[in-house]
């Protein structure tokens, strides 16, 4: 083992003068690391180190441009390297004992980001993937029911397989987000997506298999909700929020981007079932890597939280049937607020998804567009809704850091998020004569703006009971599964008894966006909610 001497260069030793130089030995992470508290943390030590090997004289020309970046004085060294110790007598402490230090060369700008911001970020990719395995299937649909032979209810029952696993998934989500953690919960989730997207090719040809694969699919993606709502609860205080919840679930308009930007290419290129492999590998991919992330450093409330940390603990699996039990259902479903939250997300989730799965077709048949323009163009609104999401959270924030009622700000977002898209429906579904380009402009734009819901529904579960967030957002997710069940089958039946666009896929969400727009003024509220059950 190489010996290594140690020598302080500058004055920060000023507190204990007789110190210039003294020799330290490096140890191997085995030796026991003890905490020193002689030396301030004000203090920089700069090191220079020295080789008494064969290769000396090529280490003191090195040493000039070799900066120690960071003296750690915490004791916990021991898993990231070598350690240094002093002896207790050359720094006037009685006796032999070693006190150990830790060292470190060097962190790199991801090191020092705050736990919480890693895990919002990598969480944003999780959706991002998301909702590529979500469009990959509304885009694919159009060669696969050409070589199936589907029509368009046929169609519409395999899109809206994928919300049956949806709407079962997201109460169970919830619940064990808030037991385990959001991370756990949403790691195991993006696994069980992944692999079931990989699966569809395979299984295409057989319906009850192909619809299992999507109901597979639904599961993974629908705790993936209530695991993120967990996250941002337990991790964000109030005044990032908004900022956050946008991030996070602003990743889902990015992965429709992203999987319409790449289905059509590789469609056309390689087949239809090359988008299930690659998206799905992404997936796994993701999982891998979110190992890492969580190994970074231990997921625990380092920085101060805007509430109590009682709820944090993971429990154990002996403690689930308790905690299940001590949830207030009751007390949920007597609060006028939760009600509320339940109808306009219901209202939100039928605009969306029938949008979601059918504007690719839409495009393609009613404007006559072929399949890749039909994909940009339903690129548009995701696209658009990146940057509304973006100025959403921060007006948001802004209103609340001044002062403003957060339910009078949840308030403004909502009814924002709702009459946008039911204009704009309108405007499409009257016989203007526009022209194709004007008709997807004008969806685009309506659509867009239906992202401010995110600085407005989707932050109202964590301010009302971050406690709770995680099962409120699963109770209402569930509801708002629904459409997804109901209303993309429905659209394709409405479509061979019409073929009426304006009747089945506009008018049911205009009427869905005006009355949820109602309800959600007169009911909804941000105001903390104990949720006892004697409430």
């Amino acid at each position: 083992m190489s010996k290594l001497t140690v020598r302080a260069e500058n004055s920060s030793l000023s507190h204990f003068p007789h110190y210039g130089s003294h020799k330290v030995s490096i140890f191997n992470s085995s030796l026991r690391p003890q905490r020193l508290n002689l030396l301030t943390q004000k203090h920089i030590l700069k090191l220079r180190v020295s080789c008494s090997i064969t290769e000396r004289q090529k280490e003191e020309a090195a040493e000039k441009h070799r900066i120690v970046k960071g003296l750690k004085l915490n004791g916990e060294l021991g898993k990231n390297g070598g350690l240094i110790s002093t002896s207790g007598d050359e720094l006037g402490e009685a006796g032999n004992e070693d006190k150990e230090v830790g060292f470190e060369w060097g962190w790199s700008r991801w090191k020092n980001l705050p736990q919480r911001y890693k895990l919002i970020g990598t969480t944003s990719l999780a959706f991002v993937i998301c909702n590529m395995d979500k469009v990959n299937l509304s885009v694919a649909i159009i060669p696969m029911s050409h070589q199936f032979g589907w029509n368009s209810s046929v169609a519409g029952l395999v899109q809206s397989s994928f919300f049956w696993g949806y709407a079962l998934s997201q109460l169970p989500g919830g619940w064990l987000s808030k037991i385990f953690g959001g991370s756990r919960v949403l790691e195991v989730g993006v696994l069980v997506w992944s692999l079931a997207t990989m699966l569809v090719p395979y299984l295409a040809g057989f319906m009850p298999a192909l619809m299992f694969s999507r109901i597979l699919v639904g599961i993974g993606e629908g705790v993936s909700p209530s695991a993120a709502t967990d996250l941002i609860a337990r991790t964000i205080p109030l005044e990032e929020r908004s900022r956050a919840v946008s991030f996070v679930f602003g990743g889902l308009s990015f992965g429709s981007v992203t999987g319409l930007l790449l289905a059509p290419p590789l469609i056309q290129n390689y087949g239809w079932e090359s988008v299930f492999y690659l998206f799905g590998f992404l997936g796994i991919a993701w999982f891998s890597g979110f190992q890492l992330v969580k190994e970074d450093r231990p997921w625990s409330f380092t920085e101060p939280m805007s509430w109590p940390l009682s709820f944090s603990r993971n429990k154990s699996l002996g403690e689930l049937g308790t905690s299940l039990k001590d949830v207030p259902w009751k007390a949920f479903f007597r609060s006028k607020a939760v009600w509320a939250m339940i109808y306009t997300h219901f209202c939100g989730s039928w605009g969306h998804y029938t949008c979601l799965s059918w504007l690719p077709t839409y495009f393609s048949e009613e404007l006559n567009l072929n399949l890749t323009e039909a994909a940009w163009v339903s690129v548009g609104p995701p696209l658009a809704s990146i940057l509304v999401t973006s100025i959403a959270s921060q007006f948001a924030d802004s209103l609340i850091s001044k002062g403003v009622d957060t339910s009078l700000v949840r308030k403004i977002c909502q009814t924002i998020a709702f009459l946008s898209p039911a204009t704009c429906m309108i405007l499409s579904s009257l016989d203007f004569g526009l022209p194709p380009w004007e008709v997807v402009t004008i969806l685009t734009g309506g659509l867009a703006l239906s992202s401010f819901a995110l600085s407005g529904l989707y932050c109202t579960h964590q301010d009302i009971s971050p406690e709770y967030a995680s099962i409120l957002l699963g109770i209402t997710n569930t509801v708002g599964a629904v459409p997804g069940i109901v209303g993309v089958a429905l659209t394709g039946y409405l479509l061979d008894s019409t073929h009426s666009w304006s009747i089945s896929l506009f008018a049911p969400s205009i009427f869905f966006y005006l009355t949820g727009t109602i309800v959600w003024l007169a009911f909804a509220s941000s105001k903390p909610q104990s949720f006892s059950e004697g409430d």
